[in-house]
């Protein structure tokens, strides 16, 4: 039973992530997601249902265009494929609750803005408002320590928002101090801090590799490390947190 439920949780995934895909697209462009029907990037050919079949009509295309044969992006399968991944990995660490549920539309927010802030340098301030509203139901779940989460929403963003007159906007932008704010009523104050922390050393350690093997430039785009120190947080902050207190107190 717990094997079947996990495909379910799965193929629900990679549809989701096909639908990823059509945001990370078109939300930079500011088109349609919902009525323009989905076509090639090269030739416009409009893909039929069976093209659409998320992951497995890549392979069964050879990662190419049914019409002009253009190679198509390896990014089509990837988010498909992690979506669904991280959807059993939410639903295995976390269990079976309305919580894994919020995480993983979490997860796939974070998953859209981190390509989009990777490539434009931006956060589209829709998907940070969609994180927003899932806070809201969050909070709602856990209304008795409804405190923990508005600190949540202040306890990194308010130190960005300083950050970002301080240095009038060039030491972060205002689409991250959005998303921790946003994250922060998901999470609550102490993951939303260790979220950050996670964040800044991915950030650093990661970006600082880019620079060195593949020359990347030394502007950092931070979306794609707070989100996944976000979602490291969201999954692991507790434990991680109790064991750190455990081994204080043995000192």
């Amino acid at each position: 039973m717990n094997v079947f439920l996990y495909i379910i949780i799965f193929i629900y995934g990679i549809l989701i992530g096909s639908f990823l895909n059509v945001c990370i697209y078109r939300i930079p462009g500011n088109e349609n997601i919902v009525t323009t029907r989905s076509h090639c990037m090269s030739c416009g050919y409009q893909l039929k249902w069976y093209d659409l079949v998320p992951f497995f009509s890549y392979i069964f295309l050879g990662g190419r265009c049914r019409k002009c044969k253009t190679h198509l992006s390896l990014q089509y399968p990837l988010v498909e494929l992690l979506n669904g991944l991280l959807y059993c990995i939410i639903f295995l660490v976390n269990g079976f609750n309305p919580i894994s549920v919020i995480y993983c539309l979490m997860t796939s927010a974070l998953l859209v803005l981190s390509v989009i802030d990777f490539r434009t340098f931006e956060i589209p301030f829709g998907i940070n408002l969609f994180i927003g509203i899932l806070g809201l139901l969050r909070v709602g779940l856990d209304g008795a320590n409804w405190t923990d989460y508005l600190w949540g929403f202040g306890s990194v963003s308010a130190f960005l928002l300083l950050l970002f007159f301080l240095t009038k906007g060039r030491g972060i932008g205002g689409g991250d101090i959005k998303l921790m704010a946003a994250a922060g009523l998901v999470l609550g104050w102490k993951l939303n801090l260790l979220a950050f922390f996670w964040g800044c050393l991915l950030g650093s350690i990661l970006h600082f590799t880019r620079m060195k093997i593949s020359h990347a430039d030394s502007l950092l785009a931070f979306g794609p490390y707070l989100a996944m120190g976000i979602f490291t947080s969201m999954l692991f902050g507790e434990t991680f947190i109790e064991w750190y207190l455990h081994i204080c107190m043995l000192k």
